[in-house]
């Protein structure tokens, strides 16, 4: 087991709700409505489920924040950093969850909601609320939340150093003669023996199976000669893990090793376009200029990146098209894929955090064709 890794370390949400508030000034909103999820994660500490029992933050400018929160979970919440963060109104059953929130907002004027709130809620609320305008808050949020602070940085890196040891436990035992799912459940172990909190996602994908990018691990069982796409992660203090490899069940092919070379020279490229100032779309240019080049281009069916922090998948994504501007502390995955279906298919994929001059990799397990018995 890897030492020295520890629980959570603490952050300043009391400076993200000043941020939050901010923003939301900008943004010309009157409020922001935060339901359960990562962003509620992030400003408060609290991290209830999202239930039909409505728990919201009401972020509004130039005020105290105020959470609302079903009396029977009260004591939830005040064992939360959420207790000296904000203000608390509760409602119980029997009374209109919906009307309570209401109250907290403003009648008129425009209103930001997350991208995760209920259709049900949001609906109820437009009834409450009907000369205000509601609109999406996932853009506004996401600025505070696209760059990560040193405590949020450490984590991540935490979380891909357990990805890293899993990798290397892994590619020590027999993958001949088991079946994927056997092969996942042992990440699924190891992510947690190896310091995760909890493993979040595992793909094994043998064969022609390794052709599907999100590939359920099946009963397919493994045999000498093939290919192997690994993919699995975990998380730490809440913040996760994305790590690729791809593996030959004793001696590959030479396509295999043509395939696996032309990614690994890919992805490489890619890492060494990372710096402040360049465009996200760029990344993914100079992964895609590589595998086109050697004629797989059509067979490069997904973007080369996205986001990682609280959520697997955010911003920024490394993909054609967006022209978000690369700055310090943007964390994304950089995993170029060729897949040939019906045969094979070979990915590689690092999380990379955005320095003041360049970029680091958060993985350093070996990127060559590793080969398992």
């Amino acid at each position: 087991m890897s030492a020295g890794i520890i629980g959570p370390m603490p952050h300043d949400h009391a400076e993200r709700l000043a941020r939050a508030r901010g923003q939301a000034e900008l943004a010309g909103l009157g409020a922001i409505v935060v339901a359960p999820g990562p962003d509620l994660m992030y400003l408060t500490g609290y991290g209830p489920p999202p239930l039909e029992r409505l728990t919201a933050l009401v972020v509004r400018p130039g005020t105290d924040p105020i959470l609302l929160v079903p009396t029977l979970e009260r004591p939830r919440a005040a064992a939360s950093p959420a207790e000296d963060l904000v203000g608390f109104v509760t409602w119980s059953d029997g009374e209109s969850m919906h009307a309570s929130l209401g109250k907290l907002l403003p009648e008129r004027g425009t209103i930001g909601v997350i991208d995760q709130m209920w259709a049900w809620h949001l609906m109820e609320l437009e009834r409450e609320l009907p000369a205000a305008t509601f609109v999406s808050a996932a853009r506004t949020l996401s600025r505070l939340r696209i760059r990560k602070d040193a405590g949020e940085l450490e984590l991540l890196a935490r979380a891909g150093r357990a990805a890293d040891e899993t990798f290397a436990r892994v590619a020590k035992e027999d993958f001949a003669g088991r079946a994927e799912e056997q092969i996942a459940a042992r990440l699924r172990e190891l992510l947690v023996e190896e310091g995760c909190d909890a493993a979040s996602f595992w793909i094994v994908a043998s064969g022609p199976n390794g052709a599907s990018p999100h590939h359920e691990p099946s009963i397919r069982i493994l045999q000498a000669g093939d290919p192997a796409v690994l993919d699995f992660g975990g998380t730490v203090g809440g913040y996760g893990s994305d790590l690729s490899r791809t593996v030959s069940v004793g001696e590959p092919s030479a396509e295999v090793r043509e395939v696996h070379d032309v990614v690994r020279r890919a992805q490489e490229a890619a890492f060494h376009a990372v710096r402040p100032g360049v465009r996200a779309q760029d990344i993914d240019h100079a992964a895609r200029h590589v595998i086109e080049e050697a004629g797989f281009g059509a067979a490069f069916i997904h973007r080369t990146g996205h986001g990682i922090g609280l959520e697997a998948h955010e911003e920024p994504y490394i993909v054609r098209g967006n022209e978000e501007v690369l700055e310090p502390g943007m964390c994304f995955s950089i995993e170029p894929g060729i897949y040939l279906k019906g045969r094979f298919g070979v990915r590689i994929e690092d999380i990379v955090a955005v320095t003041e001059d360049s970029a680091v990799r958060l993985n350093e397990a070996p990127r060559e064709l590793t080969l398992v018995a």
